[in-house]
C-alpha cells in the first residue's frame, strides 16, 4: 500500500473505511479533501460530475434526505497495484430512513434498504475516477413511487433534464480494462452470451440454488428469476450494442471466486419488454454485475442499473 496512509491494512480496508469515515462519521470536509482528488470525475447513470466540491455537495444532499444512512460493505473486488493505481468495485448495502425532503420527494419516514456499486480508481491515497450506480428504482419503489412516474416528474420540472450518455464522457486518469483473471473472463462471456439472446446459458451455468439481486429492489432464487430479469431487459433493446468496459476477477482466502464487470447497452428502444411498448428512443444503459462462483456454477449474482435514467431517456424522446 505504498502511497496510502498506514491506517489501512490493504486496498479493500481503504475502500470500506473511507466510506464509513465520509458518510457515517460525517467526514465531509477534511476527509473528502483527503480522499477525493480536486478534479475527480464521477460518472453516474443520472449524469457526470467533476471535482471534489461537487461530490461533497451531493453527499450532503443525500444525507439531508437519509441522515441515518448506514453503508455496509459487502465486497470489494479489485485489481492493480500501488504504482499504477488500483480499481475497486465496491458493493454496498445501505439502510436508511427517508427523513428529509429532496429529489426523491417529500419525506415519507419509510425505512429503506438499497444496493449500490461504486467502481473507484485510487492512487496515492486519493480517488480520481469513479463510476457509481445506485438502485434508485428500488429506493423509489420502497417509498411507494413508480420509477417511470418519478422520471416523468423530473422532465416536467426541467425539460432540459439529461442523463449520462457516452458523448458527455471524458478520459480520466484510469484507462485500464481490468485484469486477466479467469473468473472475470467467465462472467464477461456469460453476460455477452445472454446479450446475444442465448438465454439457455442460464440453467446451464447458474447454480440451481443461486441467489440473484437486480435493479428495482428485486431479489430472487434460481434460474427463473435470472431469466426474467435478463430477458425483460434485452427484449426492450433487442438491437442495442452490448459492451463490456471493465472486467476483473479475484480468488481470495475464505471467499468464493468472484468477478465484477462494468458494461453498457447502447441503442434503440425497439422491443416489448421491461420498459413497455417500443418507442424508438435512443437509450444508453450503464450497468455493473458482481458474481460469485461455486462447485455447481454461478451461485450469486448482483446486477445494477438505474431504471430512472432509462425511463428519462425513453420519456424525453416521447416529448
Amino acid at each position: 500500500m505504498r502511497g496510502f496512509s498506514n491506517e489501512f491494512e490493504d486496498f479493500p480496508d481503504y475502500i470500506i473505511k473511507i466510506t464509513k469515515q465520509i458518510w457515517e462519521d460525517r467526514g465531509l470536509g477534511a476527509r473528502m479533501r483527503d480522499y477525493y482528488h480536486p478534479d475527480v470525475i464521477v460518472r453516474m447513470p443520472g449524469g457526470i460530475a467533476f471535482g471534489e466540491p461537487g461530490s461533497t455537495a451531493a453527499t450532503m444532499g443525500t444525507l439531508t434526505q437519509f441522515p441515518d444512512r448506514t453503508l455496509l460493505g459487502e465486497d470489494v473486488i479489485w485489481c492493480g497495484d500501488p504504482d499504477a493505481g488500483m480499481l475497486s468495485s465496491h458493493r454496498i448495502r445501505s439502510t436508511a430512513t427517508h427523513l428529509g425532503d429532496g429529489p426523491f420527494g417529500p419525506a415519507t419516514g419509510r425505512q429503506i434498504t438499497s444496493l449500490a456499486i461504486a467502481d473507484c480508481y485510487a492512487k496515492d491515497n486519493m480517488i480520481s475516477d469513479e463510476w457509481l450506480i445506485r438502485d434508485n428504482g428500488g429506493i423509489l419503489r420502497q417509498m411507494g413511487t413508480d420509477p417511470r412516474d418519478w422520471a416523468a416528474a423530473q422532465l416536467d420540472m426541467n425539460p432540459d433534464f439529461k442523463v449520462f450518455t457516452p458523448d458527455q464522457d471524458v478520459d480520466g486518469p484510469y484507462m485500464g480494462r481490468g485484469n486477466d483473471n479467469e473468473w472475470g473472463a467467465k462472467l464477461a462471456d456469460l453476460l455477452t452470451r445472454i446479450q446475444s439472446a442465448e438465454f439457455s446459458i442460464i440453467p446451464k451455468e447458474w447454480d440451481r440454488g443461486c441467489v440473484v439481486e437486480y435493479a428495482g429492489n428485486i431479489r430472487g432464487h434460481s434460474h427463473g428469476a435470472a431469466d426474467a430479469f435478463w430477458l425483460g431487459l434485452r427484449s426492450s433493446f433487442p438491437s442495442a450494442t452490448f459492451t463490456c468496459h471493465h472486467v476483473m476477477g479475484r480468488e481470495d482466502a475464505m471467499m468464493s471466486p468472484r468477478a465484477a464487470v462494468r458494461w453498457s447497452m447502447q441503442g434503440t428502444h425497439d422491443g416489448w419488454g421491461t420498459y413497455g411498448a417500443p418507442t424508438g428512443a435512443q437509450v444508453h444503459v450503464m450497468g455493473i454485475t458482481h458474481a460469485e462462483f461455486g462447485p455447481w456454477g454461478l451461485r450469486r449474482e448482483v446486477t445494477l442499473l438505474d431504471e430512472t435514467a432509462v425511463w428519462a431517456q425513453i420519456l424525453a424522446s416521447m416529448g
